[in-house]
């Protein structure tokens, strides 16, 4: 318990301000002009970010804990498709609402792991 809401308190503060960061509506011009070695550094970060996440954290239990492992798993898969092909990541972003609503949800993910890593441990 005590390494998931150590890494929770990583997890999920990062995941709140990495994605509202990235909307269109705070930043619209972030995705104007992606380059392929920006990508591939991207994508570096993400998959040593997972893989040091699953290294130190592999619980699978019912319960909130296994969402870190999941988060981790997701980075190390996305991270390895943008060192792979960067090439393919360069696409142009369309306004429509699943973006959003995807963004959305990572941040209640990260608002809920926060919420758990920080709340008081009952005895």
């Amino acid at each position: 318990m005590i390494e998931s809401k150590s890494i929770a308190k990583i997890v999920g503060p990062t995941l709140i301000v990495m994605v509202f960061s990235e909307m269109r509506f705070w930043n619209p011009t972030l995705y104007d002009t992606q380059i392929a070695p920006l990508i591939y550094l991207n994508g570096v970060l993400l998959f040593v970010a997972g893989l040091a996440i699953v290294n130190k954290h592999n619980v699978w239990d019912l319960g909130w804990k296994t969402l870190i492992t999941i988060i981790g798993y997701i980075a190390m898969i996305i991270g390895l498709l943008r060192m792979l092909f960067p090439e393919i990541q360069k696409t142009e972003f369309k306004n429509d609402n699943s973006i959003m609503i995807i963004e959305v949800i990572l941040i209640l993910i990260g608002i809920f792991l926060t919420f758990k890593a920080y709340i008081p441990t009952r005895k």
